[in-house]
């Protein structure tokens, strides 16, 4: 299990993106992937890439407006490189979400190893069902904001 420090460290890492562009799902990785904090080797061009051939297979969109995008492959070996990037898009996106609600907000997740990346999107999924966070979400918080709401959470 990833606890709330876990999570908040690697929103720590990999920061908070607003306003993302973008008229197709295309686009917004795009631009998530000019202006991300990635790993040491992993260029944008196969950051985005990658993001976008995952989300052919099935959407990442989880419900309440968020996605939790993520590579196919792992890109990295190094769990010091392990990251979630938090982008708040500037117009909400069909992602064929289970609710039918357009995203808003996407943790796209960079982990080392699949056991670690099922660490995270459990961790992920407990955050999600608290309701007072994805309130917050709405309000576009920036990475400390996001932190410190986690932390109140007590996950182990």
């Amino acid at each position: 299990m990833v606890s709330s420090a876990d999570v908040a460290m690697l929103i720590r890492r990999g920061g908070v993106i607003k306003n993302v562009e973008g008229e197709t799902l295309k686009d917004v990785y795009d631009y998530v992937a000019a202006r991300a904090k990635l790993p040491e080797g992993v260029t944008a061009e196969v950051f985005s890439e990658e993001l976008y051939m995952r989300e052919q297979v099935l959407s990442t969109a989880v419900g309440n407006s968020i996605a939790i995008p993520h590579p196919r492959r792992t890109l990295f070996k190094d769990p010091e490189d392990e990251r979630i990037i938090v982008c708040y898009l500037k117009q909400p996106m069909d992602m064929h979400a289970p609710d039918s609600f357009s995203v808003h907000t996407m943790f796209i997740v960079l982990s080392s190893s699949a056991q670690s990346h099922l660490g995270v999107l459990s961790s992920l999924a407990k955050i999600f069902r608290n309701k007072d966070f994805v309130r917050l979400l709405s309000m576009q918080p920036d990475a400390e904001q996001l932190i410190r709401k986690i932390s109140t959470l007590g996950l182990s």
